[in-house]
This record gives structure tokens, C-alpha cells and sequence, in this order.
């Protein structure tokens, strides 16, 4: 059902989706967002977490100026190559250098339930997908909602992770993902793996949200053993089919997340015969 809300300063149309979380924000050009529009979509973000905008002809440099909005784009680890050569935004493509199908996941590091940048010692505040070319089947993205999985979590859990800090690994992950290899002596010296609260304070918000997902590799203090079972638990719980919604991408769908209240990973789709090109960009704070 569509509804018009009132956020800051400018009136924009949001449809909430049938799901726990996200909305669809009509009628906006992300290459024509000037501060009074920012405001409302950041709002906007903020009260839904997810937020899709169909139908853009977004360009390198709109995706650029919006992202540096909400703060300093970060260049991924893991470097691809863009027609522009711009660092700060990363082409996810399965795709070769002759543009055919390779065969292989385009980024396993995306398969795993994660938050992006969680490997990085100051963590990603929003990430921005644009689909520029999207398979007929599979390749959609879920999300799934670290308030409500706090929430409604246990007392004795809460009590037993409130103070617990889980090392977080990108190398880790992408092993866990299926990635052939691991990640380069070059790479690891520049992700190695970081700690942080299982629990948090999303800083805008003041909510609680659970920050871990399928990057967590250990827990402080904890044996391995039991410190990965704790992991999946809380990781299992976190991302039942209650908590998620689910984007089926079109094309030039461009979608934004609040990396920490959210969880996400892509599904999988026919690696060897469709095409997939999706552009990203990762902002942090400055």
C-alpha cells in the first residue's frame, strides 16, 4: 500500500514493502538530490533500513556525490577495474575481460549473511548497489533486520553476549562463500581480522542491534569450538525468514542499506550462462 510521509524538509512518497523491513522511495532522481532531498531519504532510511529507487540512470559521478554525502567512500580491499578507473566504486560483475560468463561466483565474500566492511576497524555506515545488468533468475539480494533479531532474543542470551566482542574476518568469509583462494599476503596485511561488540548502539537511532553475521570467525575469550557455536546461533536466529525481506532486482534498480542494522548476502543464479554487473559504493565515517 502506498503512503506519503513527511521527513525534514522535503515531502517524498515512500512504499513500505510487505516485509519486516524496506521501502521503495518514488518519483527521485539520485542524480538530481539536493540537501532538503538528502535529508528526507536519509530519514527515510533510517525509520525502514532498506530503501529501493527503480528506473535510474544513475552515473558514476550521481553515485559518487550522493554516496559522499553520508560520509568518505571507502575502496574495497578486493580491487576491481571500472571503465573510469575510479577506485572508490566496486564492480561486481561475473563477467570476463571479453564479457562472457566465467563460470565462478563474482564475489564470494557476498554469499554469507555479513555487514559490509565489519573486517575494517571503523565499519560501513550504508552501501549503494546499482543493477546494471541483472540475470532473468536468481542474483537477488536479502536483508535481514538486527533490530527485531535483538529484540527478540532471550533474556539469558542477552545477557550471555552483552559484553562479548567477535573478531570479524573477510578472508574468513570468502573461504566460507566458496572462494578458491584465500586473499593475498598484500590483502591480508591490509584486512586482517578486527574485533567488535556483538552488541551495539546504532549511533543515530539508540536502538540495540545484533553486529555479527557469517564474517564472525571467534569470540573473545571463548574457545573455538564454543565460540563458533555461539556464531551460528546467533547468526541462525538472526536470519529467520521473520527478519527478512527479500529484493528481486530489476534493471537500473539502485538500493541503499544501513550497514548497521542490517545483515545481507546475495543468492545464487546461473554463474555459467547469465550476466550479472552491479556497481557499489561503501561510505564510512570520515
Amino acid at each position: 500500500m502506498e503512503s506519503r510521509a513527511q521527513f525534514t524538509t522535503r515531502e517524498i512518497d515512500i512504499r513500505k514493502f510487505d516485509a519486516p523491513i524496506g521501502a521503495e522511495i518514488l518519483d527521485v532522481d539520485l542524480d538530481e538530490v539536493d540537501d532538503d532531498l538528502f535529508r528526507s531519504i536519509n530519514d527515510a532510511l533510517l525509520k525502514h533500513q532498506v530503501l529501493v529507487f527503480r528506473d535510474q540512470s544513475f552515473s558514476e559521478a550521481g553515485q559518487l556525490a550522493i554516496s559522499n554525502r553520508w560520509g568518505q567512500i571507502r575502496s574495497h580491499v578486493m580491487k576491481r577495474g571500472t571503465p573510469s578507473e575510479r577506485p572508490e566504486l566496486l564492480v561486481l560483475t561475473n563477467l570476463d575481460a571479453q564479457g562472457k560468463p566465467k563460470g565462478t561466483h563474482p564475489d564470494p565474500g557476498s554469499a554469507p549473511w555479513h555487514t559490509d566492511g565489519s573486517w575494517t576497524t571503523r565499519p560501513s555506515i550504508i552501501s549503494m548497489l546499482y543493477a546494471l545488468e541483472i540475470p532473468p533468475t536468481g542474483g537477488d539480494t536479502l536483508f535481514a533486520d538486527m533490530y527485531g533479531a535483538y529484540e527478540s532474543l532471550a533474556l539469558e542470551m542477552k545477557t550471555r553476549i552483552a559484553h562479548l566482542k567477535a573478531f570479524h574476518d573477510l578472508d574468513y568469509a570468502r573461504i566460507l562463500g566458496g572462494a578458491r583462494e584465500h586473499l593475498s599476503d598484500e590483502q591480508l596485511k591490509a584486512a586482517p581480522a578486527v574485533e567488535h561488540p556483538i552488541v551495539q548502539k546504532h549511533p543515530e537511532t539508540g536502538r540495540p542491534v545484533i553486529y555479527l553475521g557469517e564474517y564472525g570467525r571467534d569470540i573473545l575469550g571463548l574457545q573455538e569450538d564454543e565460540g563458533r557455536a555461539l556464531i551460528r546461533d546467533i547468526n541462525s536466529h538472526a536470519t529467520q525468514d521473520q527478519f527478512v525481506f527479500r529484493h528481486r532486482w530489476r534493471h537500473h534498480d539502485v538500493v541503499v542499506w544501513d550497514n548497521r542494522c542490517t545483515l545481507h548476502r546475495v543468492t545464487d543464479f546461473d554463474f555459467a550462462n547469465d550476466r550479472r554487473i552491479m556497481r557499489r559504493s561503501t561510505v564510512t565515517s570520515p
